[in-house]
């Protein structure tokens, strides 16, 4: 059978399994045995199992749970509420100050646990009631929790970069660097947006009464809650970047590190510690579960070709290479709207890659590309995660449509994020080269 009419069926079974509402690991994981069966018959079904545990065998994959227990430790133990306290305290007094509180709070806690549900669940349940009784307006209120949680995508340590350096072959620690320009920069970005916005519209984010805003002594001394966390990010990210740990070993001193920093607290009990365990098993799973259907998809169209083809075709079309590069982020952008984030690293990132090395582009730099639009995929409908996060925390009387029309402009922030990536790729090489060669 021609090779490209293989590819066609294969991403087209793809995309109609995908329209059944099926689990994503399903899709790609049944889709993988069933075309293998129908090619290559049982025999073929020993390569989906050999390459699967040879992807398990891979020791950075231990750094997800690590990461992940980290950050949910750090949140269960009460950081969360004594973090926000410190913003409320430092940024009261200022229109909109409590919405720039939350983002610069979710940034602290994207350096902490590398996903996005952490920061985005707890900021809900503590920044978003504070705001609205404080007669925030409900755009503004819900778009700077849902953009703000979606940072940890991007902010190391990023479990998306993890999965990113995986399937692609780039080191992880090169990865995280080239995320923190960028991850501060889009932070800054939603910071300005809000002051901005609030100073013209007086309404939106009022400033708190001057009789209830905090002295100069409450105010530091509530920057004890931000000390332990970060020391412990520091830590963790120093040692990756000066090379005594790898990924997997700094991922270990952070969740010793995060014990220790809610045992100081008086924030760690046997229910946070179980607790914490119980939902790092959970996302952890379902993160594995989807590397390993992802990892037999992607064996399968790497053994029938269509890697090569799909190159072969990409290369041959008569137009600028940033003509290619702006499709790749389209084609980012469309799945994202579809997709779960994970599925999407591991589907195109075998495909697109190896086409950007061709083309001659930096991989770390199109990594970072890659994982800004899958950033934007938490936020976008249909599939947003972060929408169906705040959805399930808001109160009653706020509807989808609401949380949908909130993040429209952050979005759009995003975008521009994107773009000044892809016009200043040294917002994402720069320190990587700094760090990680010692220049």
């Amino acid at each position: 059978m021609d090779l490209g009419l293989i590819t066609i069926i294969l991403f087209a079974g793809l995309i109609l399994l995908l329209a059944t509402g099926a689990p994503l690991v399903m899709v790609m994981g049944g889709g993988a045995v069933i075309f293998s069966y129908f090619l290559w018959g049982p025999q073929g079904l020993m390569q989906i199992s050999s390459n699967s545990f040879g992807v398990m065998q891979n020791f950075i994959l231990i750094a997800i749970p690590l990461f992940i227990f980290m950050g949910i430790v750090l949140e269960q133990s009460g950081l969360a509420k004594a973090l926000y306290e410190m913003m409320y305290r430092w940024f009261g007094g200022l229109r909109g100050g409590l919405a720039v509180g939350t983002v610069i709070i979710c940034m602290i806690f994207a350096a902490m646990c590398g996903v996005s549900g952490a920061a985005t669940i707890s900021m809900g349940l503590i920044a978003l009631p504070s705001m609205l009784d404080r007669n925030y307006g409900k755009d503004i209120s819900i778009g700077c929790i849902s953009a703000g949680g979606a940072l940890g995508v991007l902010i190391p340590p990023s479990i998306p970069f993890i999965l990113y350096g995986l399937f692609s072959g780039e080191s992880i620690g090169a990865l995280f660097a080239s995320g923190i320009l960028p991850g501060i920069l889009l932070g800054c970005l939603f910071i300005v947006y809000i002051l901005i916005r609030c100073y013209f519209q007086k309404d939106l984010g009022p400033a708190l009464p001057k009789d209830k805003r905090a002295t100069w002594k409450e105010k530091f001394e509530s920057l004890r809650a931000v000390i332990l966390p970060l020391v412990l990010i520091a830590l963790v990210l120093g040692s990756i970047f000066k090379g005594v740990a790898t990924p997997t070993e700094a991922a270990a001193l952070g969740a010793i590190g995060s014990l220790i920093c809610a045992a100081v607290s008086r924030g760690l009990t046997w229910k946070v510690l179980k607790e914490s365990s119980y939902s790092t098993l959970r996302l952890s799973s379902m993160i594995v579960w989807i590397i390993i259907g992802g990892t037999a998809f992607t064996s399968l169209y790497t053994a029938i070709g269509a890697v090569d083809f799909i190159q072969e075709v990409i290369a041959a079309l008569p137009v600028s290479r940033y003509i290619i590069l702006i499709g790749m982020q389209l084609v980012l952008f469309v799945l994202g709207m579809l997709l779960d984030p994970g599925g999407i690293i591991m589907i195109c990132t075998p495909v697109f890659v190896p086409v950007i090395k061709a083309l001659g582009f930096d991989p770390v730099w199109f990594g970072l590309l890659f994982i800004v639009n899958m950033e934007m995929a938490y936020l976008t409908p249909p599939f947003g995660f972060n929408l169906f996060y705040m959805k399930a925390i808001v109160p009653p009387n706020i509807t989808m449509g609401d949380i949908m029309r909130s993040i429209i402009p952050f979005v759009g922030l995003q975008a521009i994020c994107l773009i000044i990536c892809i016009l200043i790729p040294e917002l994402a090489t720069w320190l990587p080269r700094k760090l990680l060669s010692g220049g």
